[in-house]
C-alpha cells in the first residue's frame, strides 16, 4: 500500500534539510582543504570555489618543515593523551560511589557536584590556586584544573546506576570489594559511554588553548593550538619568513592564506582520523548514561 502524499512530502522537506544541513557543514571543510591543495596562482586570483587548482603542496612543504610545529604536536598529544587517562580515571572513582545507594554521602555529593555546575570560584581565584601550587610553567596546569567534568560525572553515574543491583550484590557474596566491582564489572559494562567520555575529554584537551594562555608563559610547553591562533590570529610576514627558511622570498612562495588553511587541516587531522572508529559507540553511549525520569 503505498503512502499517502503527505507522508511523502513530509519525508521529502526532511532529506532535503538533511542534505542542505550537510552540504553546508561540509563545504567549509572541503574549502580549506582545496585551498590548502591549490597553487598560488589560482588562490591569488580566487579561482579555487570548491576542489583543488594546479594542485600543490607547497603549504604543507612550509608548514610540515617549522620545528615549532611539531613541537606544539607533541605538547598536544601529550596533554590529550594523559589527561583523557587522567579524566577517565577520575571520573570513574566520583561517579561509582554516587551511583551506590549505600553510599551515606550520596545525597549530599550528588547536590555539590551539581552545584558547581551552576557556580564556580571564577578564574581570578583558580589562577591564584594553580600558581601556589607551583603548577604555572608545569604539564600538569593543562590537566589538574580540568581533571573532572561535572556533566560527565552526571552520565557516568547513571550508566553505572542502569547496571542490575543483582551482579553487584552477588559479587560482594563471592567477596569482591569495590574496586574489584568497579573495575571488573562496572567499567566493562559501561563500555559505550566510556567511549562518548573519551572522545569529549581527548577533544576538550585538543583544543583548549585558553588554559595555556594562563597557565604556560613557556612557549615549550604551548599546546597546537597556540601556535594555530599565531598563525591565524597574528599571521604576518615574520612568521611566514620562520616557516619559509632564511629568505623573504622563499616565505613569500607561499600565501598566507594557504599557510593559515593548511595550518588548520594538520591540526584537526588526527580527531577526523580517530572519530570513525569510536562513531558507533555515540547514540548507545549517551542512551545508556542517559538520566531516567
Amino acid at each position: 500500500m503505498s503512502k499517502p502524499w503527505t507522508d511523502r512530502s513530509f519525508y521529502v522537506l526532511v532529506y532535503s534539510v538533511v542534505i542542505i544541513a550537510i552540504l553546508v557543514t561540509l563545504y567549509p571543510f572541503v574549502y580549506v582543504v582545496s585551498i590548502s591543495m591549490s597553487s598560488v596562482a589560482a588562490i591569488d586570483s580566487k579561482q579555487v570555489t570548491l576542489l583543488p587548482v594546479d594542485l600543490s603542496f607547497s603549504g604543507y612543504k612550509m608548514v610540515l618543515g617549522y620545528s615549532e610545529l611539531w613541537r606544539s604536536y607533541y605538547n598536544t598529544i601529550w596533554y590529550t593523551v594523559v589527561g583523557t587517562i587522567c579524566n577517565l580515571v577520575a571520573t570513574c572513582l566520583a561517579a561509582y560511589p554516587l551511583s551506590r545507594k549505600r553510599f551515606f554521602l550520596r545525597r549530599k555529593l550528588n547536590f555539590y557536584i551539581a552545584f558547581t555546575m551552576y557556580f564556580s570560584g571564577g578564574l581570578i581565584p583558580l589562577y591564584m590556586i594553580i600558581t601556589e601550587l607551583g603548577l604555572y610553567n608545569t604539564r600538569w596546569a593543562m590537566i589538574l584544573p580540568v581533571l573532572v567534568s561535572t556533566f560527565n560525572v552526571m552520565i557516568l553515574r547513571s550508566a553505572f546506576e542502569n547496571i542490575p543491583n543483582e551482579i553487584f550484590e552477588s559479587a560482594t557474596m563471592d567477596g569482591a570489594r569495590d574496586f574489584t566491582m568497579l573495575f571488573r564489572i562496572a567499567v566493562p559494562l559501561t563500555k559505550p559511554t566510556l567511549a562518548v567520555l573519551t572522545l569529549y575529554y581527548a577533544v576538550a584537551h585538543w583544543n583548549d588553548f585558553f588554559n595555556a594562555l594562563l597557565y604556560l608563559g613557556n612557549a615549550e610547553l604551548q599546546p597546537l593550538q597556540i601556535f594555530l591562533r599565531r598563525v591565524l590570529i597574528m599571521a604576518s610576514p615574520e612568521i611566514m619568513q620562520k616557516m619559509g627558511g632564511e629568505t623573504a622570498a622563499k616565505a613569500l612562495a607561499v600565501s598566507t592564506l594557504q599557510v593559515r588553511y593548511v595550518s588548520i587541516v594538520v591540526s584537526i587531522l588526527p580527531i577526523i582520523t580517530i572519530y570513525p572508529f569510536i562513531q558507533k559507540y555515540f547514540v548507545r553511549g549517551i542512551t545508556l548514561g542517559a538520566v531516567k525520569g
